[in-house]
């Protein structure tokens, strides 16, 4: 073998361009965002979240901000923990005991969602802290299965990897929703499903059994299609374990975080940047679907609904950017769905009970319509699903471009920071949110605060110079 071929080849196993990463190891590794999904559709934005706020509180202003502080001071406990548990994993140790211990949090977190029972306000504090617990499980498991991507295939196919990934997430929100708003949870003025039949759980719909199931339904599902991961996909080559790995783990992530503007320049850009735009995009989900119960009173079946819409949208989305990734490169993809994400969003915001456009007088709903039959919630609808199409390319070529710029012997170390730049700004957003909703009492100029980081993210991301070819 020519020296030079073999160095390349030396080259690319660093940069985890790993032959042997079979079918079902991949297959696994693409199952772990089926299993995660459910937490984010089911309950973060689509049926819980409004359920919390509307139903268990019952009242919109309140919930919210509940809800926001809750989730702020969940994610910033995940920001500064997944930098420092990154480093502890490239110091020596595996990944995937990592992704069962936070698995553990995020099971007992779901759980703990059936303690929401309307009426018993003074049950919230656990409901909250089960949510935190959740959230910060999902996070950091997330992190750690992020770090696998590399090893499992070369560089030239991690964005259609990650793509299939994300689409593959949104199909098992789909699946997911469907199945809870089809067959098991029901309205509370009808008893009737999203498909017009009785739940086939017999549950109390005086005490929302049905909606309070959304968190042991999504910890169950996480359960089943986990097991893959575990059984088929292979963790990283064995290397030698130092004595101390928390201690050596520590001060490798002090070296990361000195060095990394030094040294790793474009991904310190990079990551700030994602700093920004990651925190207004998770806040215009977490809020998308709580702002709609409120402005149009939708209930279970049409949250269920609109959920199914936009993760629809989602996948197409995510699936061609995964190809775009590939062909046009991370950066481009994630500028222009970026660009489409914040005009959509415009546009939601700019829908209320009876105007669009801001100014637009539409009738409002009338007691008693269909899904959707009023103007304003077809408008709204119709922006929400160019939000969809946009976040899955925004997310999966986000973790494309981080793996093609970062060194092999830091991929979880960099992929713990990825995440802290995810999250490290992600509690003020969600906290500004409640903040302002709580002055104000407008959902709508609390949510509007979420554009700020929009735009800052996308004006920064300009400066980053992603990797020639």
């Amino acid at each position: 073998m020519p020296a030079e071929t073999a160095s390349k080849r030396r080259r690319a196993a660093g940069r985890g361009a790993e032959p042997d990463a079979g079918p079902l190891a991949l297959f696994g590794w693409v199952l772990f965002d089926w299993a995660t999904q459910p937490f984010y559709t089911l309950v973060v934005t689509f049926l819980f979240a409004p359920y919390f706020v509307n139903g268990f509180i019952g009242d919109p202003a309140l919930g919210s901000t509940l809800w926001a502080y809750a989730t702020g001071a969940a994610e910033l406990i995940a920001a500064l923990l997944a930098p420092v548990l990154g480093a502890i994993a490239d110091a020596g140790l595996a990944r995937k005991p990592w992704i069962a211990g936070f698995s553990v949090l995020l099971v007992l977190g779901l759980c703990g969602l059936w303690l929401a029972i309307p009426g018993r306000t003074d049950l919230a504090p656990l409901v909250l802290i089960s949510f935190g617990l959740a959230t910060i499980g999902a996070e950091l498991a997330t992190v750690f299965n992020n770090a696998l991507m590399p090893g499992l295939v070369s560089a030239r196919r991690l964005g259609t990897l990650s793509g299939i990934g994300w689409a593959t997430g949104y199909v098992g929100g789909l699946v997911s929703l469907a199945l809870i708003a089809g067959l098991i949870v029901a309205d509370p003025s009808t008893g009737k499903t999203l498909l017009g039949l009785q739940p086939i759980i017999p549950l109390d719909p005086a005490t929302r059994e049905g909606d309070r199931l959304i968190g042991p339904f999504s910890a169950l599902w996480y359960l089943i299609f986990v097991l893959p991961l575990f059984l088929f996909t292979s963790d990283r080559p064995a290397k030698s374990r130092p004595s101390a790995p928390v201690k050596a783990g520590l001060a490798q992530l002090a070296r990361g975080a000195k060095d990394l503007y030094r040294h790793h320049r474009q991904i310190a850009l990079f990551l700030l940047a994602r700093v920004l735009y990651a925190d207004g995009l998770g806040a215009v989900f977490a809020f998308g679907g709580i702002y709609a119960a409120s402005v149009f009173g939708w209930r279970a079946s049409e949250l269920g609904l609109f959920g199914i819409i936009l993760t629809i949208a989602g996948t197409v989305g995510a699936s061609f950017g995964g190809v775009l990734d590939d062909r046009l490169g991370s950066k481009r993809v994630i500028v222009w769905t970026l660009c489409l994400f914040i005009l959509a969003a415009i546009g939601v915001l700019s829908v209320d009970g009876d105007h669009v456009l801001f100014l637009l007088p539409v009738e409002p709903r009338l007691p008693g319509s269909g899904p959707f039959a009023s103007p304003g919630e077809q408008v709204y609808l119709a922006f929400a699903i160019l939000i969809g199409v946009a976040s899955g390319p925004i997310q999966s070529s986000s973790r494309t471009l981080l793996a093609r710029l970062c060194p092999a012997d830091k991929t979880t170390e960099f992929f713990g920071f990825f995440s802290f730049s995810g999250k490290i700004t992600a509690f003020a957003a969600p906290l500004a949110i409640g903040a302002i909703t709580a002055a104000t009492g407008s959902q709508r100029l609390g949510i509007a605060t979420s554009l700020v980081f929009l735009l800052a993210g996308l004006a920064l991301l300009q400066r980053v110079k992603p990797p020639a070819g």
